[in-house]
């Protein structure tokens, strides 16, 4: 095992920052050139990286958030939107039409180029030894966020990154059977007695949670809509067939 994969399995989300803290500009330069660095669907590079760092915005980010404190606590927040902005643009520059506007392809493609991206940031962010954890509420409140950022048509906030000093321990938390999530030729359904396996060994490290299992978790997460008018926010911003 060599070091980039003993930091890829040490991985932890921290939840309290020091404050006041400034990450130096040549190792912020460092996070960000990290994560551009990813692969991308057609080089597109279909997303941009805002950072928050002055503390009454951070602050508000955290409020749209849902009320995060780590957001406000720690040293920046990277705001990972997908854009499809400069497909547009780029699409004027040669008079072609940008003709998949509202595919709901272009949520896939963002997507995944945003989570290759941020997971760069993520791990620049460790190797130099800040705390990170991932912010899925940047979803929230999409049409609010959107216009904090001052994001144009066919840009959507997707997920932020606090990145900081850490405050506190955190530990490493199991992650499933690896043979419940790798399969080999074809997909194998039987995975029931390895979760069930599961849920014991993960209850002491979901105190946060209320110390409830992976299944139970799941099941009252998905058993009625996160984010309510997601769909109707998402069509604001240009995708899923909106404007």
């Amino acid at each position: 095992m060599n070091d980039t994969i003993k930091l890829l399995r040490n991985h932890r989300s921290f939840r309290k920052y020091k404050k006041g803290i400034e990450i130096p500009e040549e190792q912020l330069d460092a996070i960000i050139r990290a994560a551009q660095a990813a692969p991308s669907w057609i080089n597109g590079q279909h997303y941009s990286i805002i950072a928050i760092k002055d503390q009454e915005r951070k602050n508000k980010m955290a409020e749209l958030c849902g009320n995060q404190p780590y957001i406000a606590e720690c040293s920046v927040f990277l705001c990972f939107v997908a854009d499809f902005h400069r497909v547009k643009v780029a699409s004027e520059m040669h008079g072609k039409s940008f003709q998949i506007a509202g595919e709901a392809d272009l949520l896939m493609v963002a997507a995944t180029d945003i989570g290759l991206c941020m997971q760069n940031a993520l791990t620049a962010a460790e190797s130099l030894d800040y705390g990170t954890i991932c912010i899925g509420g940047l979803r929230r409140n999409i049409t609010a966020t959107s216009e904090f950022l001052d994001l144009p048509e066919f840009v959507m906030p997707v997920v932020g990154l606090c990145v900081g000093v850490t405050d506190v321990e955190a530990p490493v938390k199991p992650r499933l059977p690896k043979e419940a999530v790798y399969f080999e030729e074809t997909y194998q359904t039987d995975v029931k007695p390895l979760l069930e396996t599961y849920d014991q060994e993960i209850i002491p490290f979901s105190k946060r949670e209320g110390f409830v299992s992976y299944t139970e978790r799941l099941a009252k997460f998905y058993d009625k809509p996160y984010y309510s008018n997601l769909t109707e926010q998402i069509k604001e911003r240009g995708f899923l067939g909106g404007k």
